[in-house]
């Protein structure tokens, strides 16, 4: 169980990229520009980790769920998904919205 919630994320970004080659919102309309813009909100919310984490604000926790591998001091490998997830489905309602409004 200890990879669950890494298997977790990984199931739903799947569920994501479906939906987006479905209706062509971002990585199957524009690859070079979403690929951009996922590497830029994700590595704005790693600078917002580190700091967090730097003012002892975020902790990692101990979980049965989690893989155990670290990045960094508090910083597990899953959390690295999660902001992929955070910013992919952030990219894709922004996107979706847009449409839906034309």
């Amino acid at each position: 169980m200890s990879w669950l919630y890494l298997a977790g994320l990984i199931f739903s970004i799947a569920g994501l990229t479906v939906l987006d080659k479905r209706y062509k919102l971002a990585l199957f309309f524009k690859p070079k520009r979403t690929v951009l813009v996922l590497a830029i909100m994700i590595s704005v919310f790693v600078v917002w980790d580190i700091l967090g984490i730097g003012f002892n604000i975020f902790y990692k926790g101990d979980s049965a769920y989690l893989s155990g591998i670290v990045l960094g001091p508090e910083f597990p490998l899953e959390e690295l998904f999660f902001l992929l997830l955070l910013s992919y489905v952030s990219l894709l309602s922004f996107l979706g919205g847009q449409r839906w409004n034309r």
